[in-house]
């Protein structure tokens, strides 16, 4: 089964009065947790830098597993220490110790445009790769050092010139708020074809909007057949009027035995005359590109 694409119609809400100004090479991969996006972040990564961009792939999901994906030896995954990991660069960047208690003093916006060239680490096809870790949520609203300096690096990431970016998220972009959608002008937001996923989709989609990522992806995983495909539009009309219209596009990948046979890394999805799935996000790939670059968007 090919990748079935569907253009969306035009925005409405948020995005109507929001003003745009992400930018289209910042791509944030996001959805409900189980749904590969992982998988899909790693194998868009190496697919576009085998296009000859210059990719920067960004870990920001709690399970940080973006390195094993990508096909990093082991030895050099396990070795990699997420950036707010890092006490000495938290202290430097902030001016708090992670751990120092209340009352410390705390710079809120810390400058950490070095961050990539400090901490990120080599990866296949000429991929780079920052792990930032994941945001401390013991308490809403927790201003520690490790959470400020993760929303001043991913500001400085997103501003970063020359580079398309792929960050992998974990599921929700509401841990992320303005720093995120402060640069991102893409987002894929990730789904399999149940019921439930497609729901927190609208909703994730939703929250995309309200944070200002101008263009919005649906991304359908583990799509079994073209009953699937007609369950998910189902279940967008279901969710009434401008639910469809929440995505600049609408994408169908296949189910495909040669994901589970290549994980965790994707190497084995590479050649899109052997997978399915991967011939599926190369195409998708290119259409990110296109729309990067400006030159163009989804096809029907």
């Amino acid at each position: 089964m090919s990748l079935v694409e569907h253009s969306g119609e035009s925005r409405n809400g948020s995005e109507a009065d929001a003003p745009d100004t992400g930018d289209r090479s910042r791509i944030v991969v996001t959805g409900k947790g189980g749904v590969g996006k992982t998988t899909l972040s790693a194998l868009l990564a190496r697919t576009l830098a085998r296009r000859g961009q210059t990719v920067l792939a960004v870990d920001a999901d709690a399970q940080m597993n973006l390195a094993w994906a990508l096909g990093m030896p082991p030895a050099d995954a396990t070795a990699i220490v997420p950036l707010i990991d890092n006490a000495d660069y938290v202290e430097e960047k902030t001016g708090a110790r992670p751990g120092s208690g209340w009352g410390m003093l705390l710079r809120l916006n810390p400058q950490a445009d070095d961050a990539v060239e400090r901490f990120s680490v080599g990866a296949p096809d000429g991929v780079r790769l920052l792990v930032m870790g994941s945001l401390h949520q013991a308490a809403a609203g927790c201003l520690c050092p490790e959470n400020t300096l993760l929303a001043g690096a991913m500001a400085a990431v997103a501003l970063r010139p020359g580079e398309l970016i792929v960050m992998d998220t974990q599921a929700g972009l509401e841990h992320f708020g303005r720093a995120l959608a402060r640069g991102f002008g893409q987002a894929l937001v990730v789904t399999d074809p149940s019921f439930n996923g497609v729901s927190v989709a609208l909703r994730t989609a939703e929250l995309a909007a309200e944070l200002g990522i101008p263009t919005i992806h649906l991304v359908v995983n583990r799509v079994r057949g073209p009953s699937d495909v007609k369950r998910v539009e189902g279940y967008l009309d279901q969710a009434g009027a401008g639910a469809g219209a929440a995505f600049a596009s609408r994408h169908y990948l296949p189910e495909d035995e040669r994901v589970w046979d290549a994980e965790p890394a994707v190497d084995g999805l590479l050649d899109g005359t052997a997978s399915p799935f991967g011939a599926a996000v190369a195409d998708l790939a290119d259409s990110l590109a296109l729309i990067a670059q400006g030159a163009g968007g989804p096809t029907a």
